[in-house]
């Protein structure tokens, strides 16, 4: 499973507000929603964001193995 719990430990270490994401960076609601549920976004997207926030893909996300 992917989490995007990281994503949003970044988010507040950078100081940006997913308001600000929304209106200066033109991130979607839906694409939000989607992170906060847990629902697969695309490669494009991850860069996206990694680009945004100039960090790591692991600062975004995290696996964790279902099977353990």
């Amino acid at each position: 499973m992917i989490s995007y719990e990281p994503f949003y430990r970044t988010l507040k270490e950078k100081g940006i507000s997913t308001y600000k994401l929304i209106n200066e960076y033109g991130i979607s609601r839906s694409l939000l929603d989607r992170l906060k549920h847990n629902k697969p976004i695309s490669t494009v997207t991850l860069n996206d964001l990694c680009n945004i926030l100039h960090c790591k893909v692991e600062d975004v996300l995290l696996f964790i193995d279902d099977n353990i």
